[in-house]
Parts: structure tokens; C-alpha cells; sequence
């Protein structure tokens, strides 16, 4: 098992899986079969993206499905949209799992993609998003923590207001996405992690320092274990409606760059991951794997002695 320090700390380094915004798993017995391979090979964590207008199951629903199911693994979105949410009863969605589960919830959150059909699903306009993920964030934390919420706030506003169960965890960890530089800034002021995806381990290096900064000037201080990132990965070349998207998303980069082709090369990807000081990896396959029972074990074989 591998050591793995950087900035001479060591990092406690964790391995999930995340299934994704392609819709390939939405059934209970081939959803079940893989939730059990994880649990029982060793991942850490299970991590479920959101797509209102895609066949993609509904975040929540699908982590309280996989926490009854586990005893284990940790729960997390990759990432929850926000805006467009009553964030009183996704505090108390979110308290309850973490009540059900036994601690083991993980939120992250996000702005949601920059597509008409979800900002349409939401019925947030794109320039009205950021407003209200940020006062939306700052009540369920106090929700989650405060016995009574008095706020008046541009787009919310409570009195007396009470949450119950609490989490089980208490104050809830937050991860955020993203990788603009209005998003970087926004976790370093508001985060408590950072989980990018599509980037390269020279991209989340640089970003970082972005989030570190902003941070700073908010008088906080990011943990130092919490650094992430969502690695995509294939087996092969990738599918034209991946590279079309891609090249939608990001038209800068080489999707070569971003997404590792096979096993050995994912293992080298989030080796160089750690080496900059991001530790907490979730691989995710883009297509569909011929068999998951084999995808997994053949993936841990290669990647979970990365874990320490």
C-alpha cells in the first residue's frame, strides 16, 4: 500500500466510483449488483450526478436506495443543482440521509450545466443562479446546525424557522463543482472541498491556487484533505456524441488530455492527482461497460492499492 504525501503532509487518499450523467444505470436489480460490487471490493464512496431531462435516477432517491443497501461506502452527488431548490426541505432531504445512512452523507453541489433544457427544468434563468445558490448554501448550513433561523435574504426569507432531524454528522461538509474562475472563487469563500471534473492534474493545481486565494480573503482556510476531482475515463476511442460535447463544454481543451484510455492509464491519472495534493478520486466511465462485475473488480485491481 502506498504512502502518498505532498507538501510534506500525508494525505489520507480515497477511491469512489461515480456513475455518471449518461443514464446507463436506472434500474434497481443492475443499479443493486453494482452498488454491492463497490461496497464489497473496497471503494469508498458512491457518487450519482443530475440531469433532470436525462434517464439519469434522482439523486437523492438513488443514495437513500444505496444506503439501505450498504453499510459502508459514503454517499455523494457529483454534483446536486441548487438553484432552483427550496433549501429547507433539501436541508432536511439531506439530514435524512445522513440520519439513515449513519454519517455517511456527502453533498455536493452545483450551479447545473449551461443547457436550456435543465435551466428550463430548474426555471432559474442563467444570471439569476449564482444569487441563489449562495444564499441558498449559507441557510441549509445554518438549518443543519441552528436550533432557529431568523433570515431575510433577496430571495428567502424565515422566522423562528426550525429543521429537525439534524444530521448525524452535525455540521454537513460541502463539496462544490466547477472550473471557472467565478466558481473557483465561490469555493474558496463558501466550499468546504473542491470536486472538478474534466480537468487535467496541471488544470486542478493551478485552480487551487485560485480557491486558495479567494479563501484568504474570506478569512477561511480550505482542508487540506479536501481536494478532489471526478476523472473520466474510457477503453477506447471515444464515442462522436462524447467528443461533440466535449468540444461544446470545453472547446479549449483536447479530450485526449482529460480522459485516460484503459485501467493502467486511469491508475497513472490519479497517481499524478495525488502528486499535486488531490486525494479524494472518483473514476468514471464514459460508455457502458459489457459487464460491471468485471469493469469493477478489473478496476480495483488496478486503482484501490492507491488508497492508504
Amino acid at each position: 500500500m502506498k504512502v502518498s504525501v505532498h507538501d510534506g503532509l500525508r494525505m489520507k487518499v480515497r477511491i469512489g466510483y461515480g456513475l455518471g450523467t449518461q443514464g446507463l444505470v436506472n434500474d434497481g436489480g443492475e443499479f443493486g449488483a453494482i452498488v454491492d460490487a463497490l461496497e464489497d471490493l473496497g471503494f469508498d464512496s458512491v457518487w450519482v450526478s443530475e440531469r433532470a431531462t436525462s434517464p439519469t435516477l434522482d439523486p437523492l432517491v438513488a443514495l437513500a436506495f444505496v444506503a439501505g443497501r450498504t453499510r459502508r461506502v459514503k454517499l455523494g452527488t457529483s454534483v446536486q443543482v441548487l438553484p432552483g431548490r427550496n433549501p429547507v426541505l433539501l436541508a432536511k432531504a439531506w439530514a435524512s440521509l445522513d440520519r439513515v445512512s449513519g454519517g455517511r452523507a456527502l453533498p455536493a453541489f452545483g450551479l447545473g450545466v449551461a443547457d436550456p433544457a435543465e435551466q428550463q427544468a430548474f426555471g432559474v434563468a442563467r444570471g439569476e443562479r449564482a444569487a441563489l445558490f449562495d444564499e441558498a448554501l449559507a441557510l441549509m448550513r445554518r438549518l443543519w446546525s441552528e436550533e432557529a433561523v431568523d433570515h431575510d435574504g433577496e430571495h428567502f426569507s424565515y422566522r423562528g424557522l426550525t429543521m429537525e432531524p439534524k444530521p448525524v454528522q452535525g455540521r454537513l461538509d460541502v463539496w462544490l463543482g466547477g472550473r471557472a474562475p467565478s466558481e473557483l472563487r465561490r469555493v474558496g469563500r463558501l466550499g468546504d472541498g473542491w470536486l472538478p471534473s474534466f480537468t487535467t492534474p496541471v488544470d486542478v493545481e493551478r485552480g487551487r491556487k485560485l480557491v486558495e486565494e479567494a479563501a484568504s480573503e474570506a478569512g477561511r482556510a480550505m482542508d487540506p484533505e479536501h481536494w478532489g476531482a471526478l476523472v473520466a475515463y474510457s477503453h477506447g476511442p471515444l464515442p462522436d456524441r462524447f467528443r461533440a460535447l466535449m468540444a461544446q463544454r470545453f472547446p479549449e481543451a483536447d479530450p485526449s488530455d482529460l480522459i485516460p484510455v484503459g485501467h493502467e492509464a486511469l491508475r497513472a491519472r490519479l497517481q499524478a492527482y495525488t502528486d499535486v495534493g488531490f486525494s479524494k478520486l472518483v473514476p468514471v466511465l464514459l460508455g457502458n461497460a459489457d459487464d460491471w462485475s468485471q469493469e469493477l473488480e478489473r478496476l480495483s485491481d488496478a486503482v484501490l492499492d492507491l488508497q492508504n
